[in-house]
């Protein structure tokens, strides 16, 4: 087998042309995933992942990469949040949670933090939560079962140890430290079966610190399943389609070192860029049963507009980080 920097794409970053059609595509996807997230919040209480979390880590990226986004936007969604945190803030202190469980408390803080948004007396309380959630398990369960966003513990796992590294109490530190090493172990030794397990696998070993051959093994499974077209599929054997795309490209990105001029990530937002559409978003057909009401968020795409959004964030976060110039904090 090569070394792990060779197999993975370990090159000189060259910065692409001002005229790069990354940065149009990004540009162009910035006011709709703004639409969809601030639609949710006028015609809902709720906290979505769909229509916040992935938009809100986009919008960090790009923001890191120079784009403007409006502090205005991201105070407001933070405020949404934090308001739907707090009117459950006693679920919480008792252990009980919200719809979504862990999923959604973890979820939920991981979007405060892509807003900027400080530690405070509800962010600690559902960091509580999260830490005194079947603390039997090596791992956070995912509750639910809406595919892909919701249905991989990996997902849970790694979105709540992210949120109790940024949340947490200090006081703590020592049951999340616990905590965080069983699950450190947990993703050691249990293999993902499809996308979604790779890539918060690898997001989740990267974020516990684990050594360099484990996180290099986990980038591996992850990019040797990526398709002649430059895509990822969710399902092993299906098609590619840009929510898998886009988070395999980000995963390999962020946590297992992947160069944005190596070839496979150039061939990933080759596919990207081929997949957008004129009004700057992308389409992905949903898989999972509905059980919601159905409303329009301001994101189009109809009843398929929920995984599209999430989708179309993952693919903007991945083709932000493709633009020229070093990211700001």
């Amino acid at each position: 087998m090569l070394p792990a920097f060779i197999m993975l794409g370990f090159v000189a970053f060259h910065p692409p042309a001002k005229s790069d059609p990354v940065r149009a595509a990004v540009q162009a996807a910035i006011p709709v995933l703004v639409a969809g997230a601030a639609g949710h919040t006028e015609k809902r209480s709720c906290f979505a992942c769909h229509n916040q979390a992935y938009p809100a880590l986009a919008l960090s990226v790009a923001r890191q990469h120079g784009f403007e986004v409006s502090a205005k936007f991201s105070a407001a969604q933070a405020e949404h949040i934090t308001d739907f945190l707090a009117t459950n803030k006693k679920l919480f202190l008792e252990g009980k949670g919200t719809g979504g469980q862990a999923a959604t408390a973890a979820y939920a803080l991981f979007t405060l933090e892509q807003a900027g948004h400080a530690p405070d007396e509800t962010t600690a309380a559902v960091a509580g939560y999260l830490l005194q959630f079947e603390p039997s398990r090596s791992y956070w369960r995912m509750t639910s079962n809406r595919p892909p966003t919701e249905s991989s513990d990996f997902t849970t796992t790694y979105v709540a140890m992210r949120a109790l590294r940024t949340y947490g109490a200090k006081e703590d530190g020592e049951a999340i430290g616990k905590r965080v090493a069983a699950a450190r172990a947990w993703l050691v030794r249990t293999p993902g079966k499809e996308t979604e397990d790779r890539v918060f696998r690898l997001l989740g070993l990267a974020e516990v610190g684990a050594g360099e051959k484990e996180v290099a093994a986990a980038a591996w499974e992850l990019l040797k399943t990526q398709q002649p077209d430059g895509g990822w599929a969710q399902l092993d054997g299906g098609e590619s389609d840009v929510y898998a795309t886009g988070s395999a490209l980000y995963a390999l990105h962020h946590a297992g070192g992947l160069k944005v001029d190596a070839a496979a990530y150039k061939a990933g937002t080759a596919y990207l860029l081929r997949a957008q559409l004129p009004d700057g978003t992308w389409k992905v057909k949903s898989r999972s049963k509905p059980f919601q009401p159905y409303y329009e968020s301001g994101f189009p795409h109809e009843k398929d507009q929920f995984i599209s959004i999430s989708a179309s964030g993952w693919a903007t976060a991945a083709l932000a980080a493709a633009v020229p110039g070093e990211p700001r904090p």
